[in-house]
């Protein structure tokens, strides 16, 4: 676990990160990490002087299960709401299967499987997450619901979530054997680079703690 600025923690997993953000009334996770890691969470929580008890609201960026995996057992834990896009609710909630669309997907579907989960707050595009000073951006293309986070603190704080990646500070795009559609995954990330931010956190990959959108629109320039 490291604090990537004021109120902002980084919670790891081997490849991949969820986040904590403290808020005037409790606590919010970006993400949940891998399946079985609801116990890890709640003491990374108990490290940065809080409680698991103090976690109000689940954002999810996207249905993944190494970003969903945990989030049925947190649900049953502490009650907090989940807020997700239409487009992945189908998934999250267990009507629909996880899409396996690339063979290393299909590969590694025994190992990731996250239990079904309510969505309490359905989003349709961007705009307000429920929670004050945390918006929504659409960013589909590494699923068909995926969404990036922008916390209004220390100049921005972008949650970026597989919408990108990040490594030795250069913004690279999800991976493309991961991605739904290539081509629209490529356009959301460019996308990121119209906001203002200085910070950006990743599902995987290194934090960018100073300029970060700067890197965002070198990547957008780059694709064009």
């Amino acid at each position: 676990m490291r604090r990537i600025v004021d109120g902002v923690w980084e919670i790891g997993f081997g490849y991949v990160h969820a986040h904590l953000i403290a808020v005037d009334d409790g606590l919010v996770l970006v993400d949940t990490g891998l399946p079985r890691k609801a116990g890890k969470l709640a003491l990374a929580i108990r490290r940065t002087g809080h409680d698991l008890a103090d976690l109000h609201t689940i954002l999810l960026t996207h249905q993944h299960p190494d970003h969903s995996g945990s989030l049925a057992d947190l649900r049953q834990r502490t009650g907090a709401r989940v807020v997700a896009h239409r487009q992945d609710v189908a998934v999250i909630s267990g009507e629909r299967p996880q899409p396996r669309h690339h063979w290393v997907m299909r590969l590694t579907a025994p190992f990731l499987r996250a239990a079904p989960s309510p969505v309490d707050r359905v989003l349709d595009g961007d705009g307000p997450t429920g929670v004050p000073g945390i918006s929504a951006v659409h960013t589909p293309g590494h699923t068909p619901g995926h969404v990036s986070f922008l916390l209004d603190r220390a100049g921005g704080v972008l949650f970026a979530g597989d919408a990108a990646s990040a490594m030795f500070g250069r913004v690279r795009a999800s991976p493309k054997l991961t991605n739904a559609d290539q081509a629209l995954a490529a356009r959301s990330a460019a996308r990121l680079a119209e906001l203002e931010f200085q910070v950006a956190v990743f599902g995987h990959g290194s934090a960018v703690t100073g300029d970060a959108v700067s890197r965002f629109r070198d990547f957008a320039a780059r694709r064009r």
